[in-house]
């Protein structure tokens, strides 16, 4: 399948782009689990900056909770039905400057313990004519829907958390041709027929959804 999939973006505010397929595919340097096309949008402040970085974030984990996204509504970027939920996973610390390096060494753990270690808390949405959107790294028992439930554009699915292979609080979408990702190919997608490139800010209006970039 390479017909792209329209989405509108899964938030308000303003949020960060990163590992966009606009500027490489794979774009996350892999293309296991279907990830090919897969982007990244971190909540930023009115500045387009996220936590400051200081001395303690070089040395140490900092909590989840200094940055300005985490626990911001994520919406459902399609219309669909709620194909597959996981809510339990916790929410770890965030890791930047030598603790980066650490995380990054257990990736390879994460990525055999299979989509719940990576995507962490998550939705997986299906359109009618096939393919499935991810919406990943959810907050803890912030989902708010269900297997089965149809959700409109728009709804809240959770909260921006920093579940999964996070090293920062992100909202992670994907689309892919099946609901088993194990099985599935990835495939593109768009946000009103174009691509955000790393390090757009992308800012939605909360009264009619429209974008500026």
């Amino acid at each position: 399948m390479t017909t792209a999939v329209d989405l509108e973006f899964p938030f308000e505010g303003r949020w960060l782009t990163q590992n966009s397929p606009a500027n490489r595919v794979p774009s996350h340097g892999t293309a296991l689990f279907a990830s090919s096309y897969a982007i990244d949008f971190v909540p930023v402040d009115e500045r387009g900056r996220t936590a400051p970085f200081t001395v303690a974030s070089l040395l140490r984990p900092e909590p989840a909770e200094r940055f300005p996204g985490f626990g911001r509504p994520v919406l459902a970027p399609v219309d669909g039905v709620v194909v597959g939920v996981h809510h339990t996973v916790v929410d770890h610390p965030s890791f930047r400057g030598l603790p980066s390096v650490g995380y990054a060494l257990t990736q390879r753990r994460r990525a055999a313990a299979g989509l719940e270690a990576l995507a962490g808390n998550h939705v997986l949405i299906e359109l009618g004519d096939g393919p499935v959107v991810a919406v990943c790294h959810l907050q803890l028992d912030s989902v708010q829907v269900q297997v089965g439930r149809r959700v409109r554009v728009g709804e809240v699915l959770g909260r921006c958390g920093n579940s999964g292979n996070s090293t920062e609080p992100h909202v992670h979408l994907q689309a892919i041709d099946r609901p088993d990702v194990r099985y599935a190919a990835a495939v593109p997608i768009t946000f009103g027929g174009r691509l955000p490139r790393n390090g757009e800010i992308v800012e939605v209006g909360p009264a009619d959804g429209s974008s500026r970039r």
